[in-house]
C-alpha cells in the first residue's frame, strides 16, 4: 500500500460516512503543516483542514469536542513495528 491509496477524507468516527476501519488498523499518520499530530479525529487533503481532539473533554452524547484547524494536510502510512 502506498501513500496514494490513502482517501481525500478520512474519519476515526465509526457513524461517519468517511470511516474506513481497515485502513485505520494498519496506521494512518498525519503531518500538519509539517508536524506529526496524533490528537486528529478526521482530516480532509484537498480542503486542507484537520479536526483535532480537545483533550479528554467530550460533549453531552460522549463525542470528543473538536477544533477545525487549516493548513497543509499530509497524511502516511505508519511503519508496521
Amino acid at each position: 500500500m502506498s501513500d496514494n491509496t490513502l482517501p481525500d477524507r478520512l474519519s476515526v468516527d465509526p457513524s461517519s460516512p468517511f470511516h474506513n476501519a481497515e485502513l485505520l488498523q494498519s496506521g494512518v499518520g498525519i503531518r500538519f503543516n509539517g508536524v506529526e499530530k496524533t490528537n486528529v479525529e478526521e482530516y480532509c487533503v484537498s480542503e486542507g483542514w484537520v479536526r483535532v481532539s480537545l483533550g479528554k473533554t467530550v460533549d453531552r452524547r460522549g463525542k470528543p469536542l473538536t477544533q477545525l484547524l487549516k493548513g497543509k494536510v499530509e497524511p502516511f502510512l505508519k511503519p508496521e513495528g
